[in-house]
């Protein structure tokens, strides 16, 4: 298994923009596709974005396409999502999760297997 750590959360204001990064820990990084899930208070956790084990494929929620960009880094070991033009229904706590697959993507949370401990994104108005 993969142990994943998530940063680059905080406070910004509506339109601004957040890069958070989910840092990989173990072996065969890029045996694993990769994702962003959010779960707001009182809500399911929800897809965010996603990325195949060697970057080839990249998904979106509706939500936030045009807006944020999934990559990865594997000689790193780092997942990064790049947040611009910020809105304040993105509030939320963002994780990333990591699934032992060397397919395409997937946007069900069910696929993955691990968990990071979440990131805080608050987006003021």
């Amino acid at each position: 298994q993969v142990q994943l750590v998530e940063s680059g959360g905080g406070l910004v204001q509506a339109g601004g923009s957040l890069r958070l990064s989910c840092a990989a820990s173990g072996r065969l990084f890029n045996n694993y596709g990769l994702g962003w899930f959010r779960q707001a208070p009182g809500k399911e956790r929800e897809f965010v974005a996603a990325i195949s084990w060697n970057g080839g494929s990249t998904d979106y929620s509706d939500s936030v396409k045009g807006r944020f960009i999934v990559s990865r880094d594997n000689a790193k070991n780092i997942l990064y999502l790049e947040m611009s033009g910020l809105k304040p229904e993105d509030t939320a706590v963002y994780y990333c999760g990591a699934r032992l697959n060397r397919g395409g993507t997937s946007s069900r949370p069910g696929d993955f297997g691990s968990w990071g401990q979440g990131t805080q994104v608050t987006v003021s108005s």
